[in-house]
């Protein structure tokens, strides 16, 4: 019988099938396409499947990226022992890409990535945040309302709160209001978030600081915090809001570039100013690979005040891996562009050598 040719099978879930998806359960238009613009990832990498498949065959790797959809069908005909499978996008609410590392454990498949059940928890941020605390993590605590009533009372602060969506992609504040003084003004906010998205919102103490993103890719396998890259992120706003990220990635932020709107946060290195900082994001992400389970692939978005305080703020086992912050990672960590560290990553873990091109 001929040997099977290792296989790299990339798993992605498009805007578009999302965006027809919430439609038709009700979602308007609008919000709808904000909501699916969170996997604009999926978009943004699509014009670089090609590239990728010829980083892959360099390397002694077949490629395919398969749609969401698709998976449970491709991966029947797969041989697993033969095949490793990469989700693009986390899920369990408005997306579905926690199901794709779930087929893949089912079928016995090779995975980069952390396991399914660290799928589903990311995406419910006070669920994981609750979960983070007992690790003894430095996260904010939290409340929870929905629709203008509290399910979980936040905590007093005297800094205020930060508001924002339970499931809906990450850290962002929807509007330029996200950041409260009064308790009420954090109902009001979860009344417009449920009648918007249908969300829960998760209300934390605000925490000062500047914006940090850690960002992970285990090329070599048995990385550890050292392949970490620790990052100011400074684009010369407190926090993230829809409009922002909308303007950043997606058929949104190729119009924004196009419009000469687009500006790309500055990174700047956390330990070139507060090493101390930086060793203490180190060891929360070693509490997280060894406590939490995460693995090859993730980021962290923490903030960090000027006497190195560092406030956890949560975790993506799914980062933009197109995104222009991973991109500098790749290139400053490993010397490689984004789809020749993908491909390496899997050719380390299918053939076990190195096979650069």
């Amino acid at each position: 019988m001929p040997s099977r040719k290792p296989k790299l099978i990339l798993v992605h879930e498009p805007e578009k099938a999302c965006l027809d998806r919430l439609v038709a359960d009700g979602h308007g238009p609008q919000r709808a396409a904000e909501i699916a613009s969170y996997l604009a990832q999926s978009t943004d990498l699509a014009a670089e499947f090609e590239a990728l498949g010829r980083a892959c065959q360099a390397r002694g790797l077949s490629f395919a990226a398969v749609a969401l959809d698709e998976a449970a069908s491709v991966l029947a005909s797969e041989h697993p022992s033969t095949t490793l499978v990469w989700t693009l996008t986390d899920g369990i609410a408005y997306f579905r890409g926690g199901a794709a590392p779930a087929l893949a454990r089912l079928g016995g498949f090779k995975t980069i990535g952390a396991d399914d059940a660290l799928f589903a928890l990311c995406q419910d941020k006070f669920r994981s945040g609750a979960v983070l605390g007992a690790l003894g993590l430095p996260v904010p605590q939290a409340g929870l309302a929905r629709d203008g009533r509290w399910l979980v009372e936040p905590p007093a602060s005297g800094a205020g709160w930060f508001v924002k969506p339970n499931r809906l992609g990450a850290k962002i504040g929807i509007w330029p209001d996200s950041r409260v003084a009064e308790l009420g003004h954090a109902l009001e906010l979860s009344r417009r978030v449920f009648s918007a998205y249908r969300d829960d919102v998760v209300v934390q103490p605000y925490v000062a600081g500047r914006n940090v993103r850690a960002s992970f890719l285990g090329l070599v396998p048995g990385a550890g915090v050292e392949a970490l890259g620790v990052a100011f992120v400074d684009s010369g706003a407190d926090f993230q809001t829809m409009a922002d990220s909308l303007a950043l990635y997606g058929d949104t932020g190729e119009a924004a570039k196009a419009a000469g709107h687009y500006a790309e946060p500055e990174l700047v290195a956390v330990a070139d100013s507060q090493p101390v900082a930086d060793a203490r994001i180190r060891a929360i992400a070693g509490r997280l690979m060894s406590g939490l389970g995460l693995r090859d692939v993730f980021s962290i978005d923490l903030r960090v005040e000027a006497d190195d305080t560092v406030h956890l703020i949560e975790f993506e086992v799914c980062p933009g891996l197109p995104c222009f912050d991973f991109r500098a990672y790749c290139r400053q960590q490993w010397g490689l562009e984004l789809v020749d560290a993908m491909a390496e990553t899997a050719a380390r873990r299918l053939i076990g050598q190195e096979h650069r091109a």
